[in-house]
């Protein structure tokens, strides 16, 4: 693996931590092991602060919502329509309902099902 710190690279020699001798190898896997730390320090210091926000509100931190939380109303139709049709068909009477994605695009089959079985993720 190549690592490119542009922030550390001499201008006046802008190639010579990209040789390889002993010198250049050993720069960049200290460079390499310090952006690993830092990012593991960051990724354990956002989920301590998630962790601590769902302890307190009791709620779902981060993520992407689902369909319940964020189109009640198309959840509700989806159920009320589901008796006895295919997951294509159900996408079609929401359509012709005036429920489509934010794309506005017919919801996927698997969406229709993710609503019907209440484990919905808002597509993006």
């Amino acid at each position: 693996m190549l690592f490119r710190f542009k922030a550390w690279i001499a201008a006046n020699a802008p190639n010579h931590f990209l040789e390889e001798t002993p010198t250049a190898v050993l720069i960049r896997q200290v460079l390499g092991a310090i952006a690993q730390f830092e990012k593991a320090s960051l990724v354990a210091k956002l989920k301590g602060a998630r962790d601590r926000k769902r302890e307190r509100t009791g709620r779902k931190v981060g993520g992407r919502k689902n369909y319940a939380e964020m189109r009640p109303e198309v959840v509700a139709l989806a159920r009320e329509l589901a008796p006895g049709k295919s997951l294509r068909r159900l996408a079609a009477d929401l359509a012709a309902s005036g429920h489509v994605t934010p794309s506005g695009r017919l919801y996927s089959p698997m969406a229709v099902r993710s609503m019907l079985r209440g484990n919905a993720v808002e597509a993006t």
